[in-house]
């Protein structure tokens, strides 16, 4: 008796954005943002969300380890259990429809000002041309549920800067695609590092809100090369 042949793999669901988001993951270990297993970077896709699975090392990531989810954080296509941030990542999605990308990391220098429920003060050129001003903190929300989604959404609606600190916590941050969040995260380090030292060495001079005003005009509608502006995750 013949076997029946096997039948042949189902090609993948949104193969090439699942590439893109392993090599974006590989990124947060490389830019100093994650320890060991945490973090998290998701994407929207028609069907909701694809984000990275719960407690897999970034080295072990792969385009099919990716999971699927819709817009309310059930899983559509996976072997593996989704980011207990999921919920989180699905919930910003619904809300805030110009999202493309998330990312969230607890990065040493940007968590130390959560730490201290302090948002970081605009003293720097490279903070208003990124952020547009104050990296802002939001409150303390328990993790697992939807609650740090809601208070990333009534924070950064309508905010100028697509990062946040969450009180005890970390850093999320948004974007048109995730490569743009991601930009917004390694950002949000640097300067947080920056802006921590500059204070212990005294007091640090905030920037006035008008040239904060020009520095970010100019740097999100006119720094990079033609048709990829900064403020779409240009360098």
């Amino acid at each position: 008796m013949t076997r029946p042949a096997p039948e042949p793999a189902r090609p993948l669901t949104h193969e090439s954005q699942r590439r893109a988001l392993v090599d974006l993951h590989r990124e947060l270990p490389r830019n100093g943002l994650v320890t060991w297993t945490s973090g998290n970077i998701s994407a929207r896709v028609p069907e909701g969300l694809l984000i990275k699975p719960s407690g897999v090392t970034f080295e072990d990531l792969t385009p099919e380890s990716m999971v699927l989810t819709d817009p309310h954080a059930n899983v559509l296509e996976g072997h593996l259990s989704p980011s207990s941030d999921t919920a989180t990542h699905a919930y910003i999605y619904r809300h805030l429809p110009h999202v493309g990308g998330i990312v969230h990391t607890h990065s040493p220098y940007a968590t130390a000002w959560a730490a201290n429920a302090r948002e970081i003060p605009c003293v720097l050129t490279a903070m208003a041309d990124e952020f547009g001003g104050p990296i802002p903190c939001g409150d303390f929300a328990l993790i697992g549920g939807e609650e740090i989604g809601a208070e990333v959404v009534r924070v950064l609606r309508g905010h100028r800067s697509p990062a946040l600190i969450l009180r005890n916590h970390g850093v999320f941050t948004i974007g048109p695609t995730p490569k743009a969040a991601l930009k917004a995260a390694v950002m949000c380090e640097d300067v947080a590092r920056t802006v921590l030292l500059a204070c212990q060495l005294g007091n640090v001079q905030p920037i006035r809100q008008d040239h904060i005003d020009q520095l970010y005009a100019r740097y999100q509608g006119v720094y990079g090369q033609r048709g990829t502006p900064a403020g779409k995750g240009n360098a």
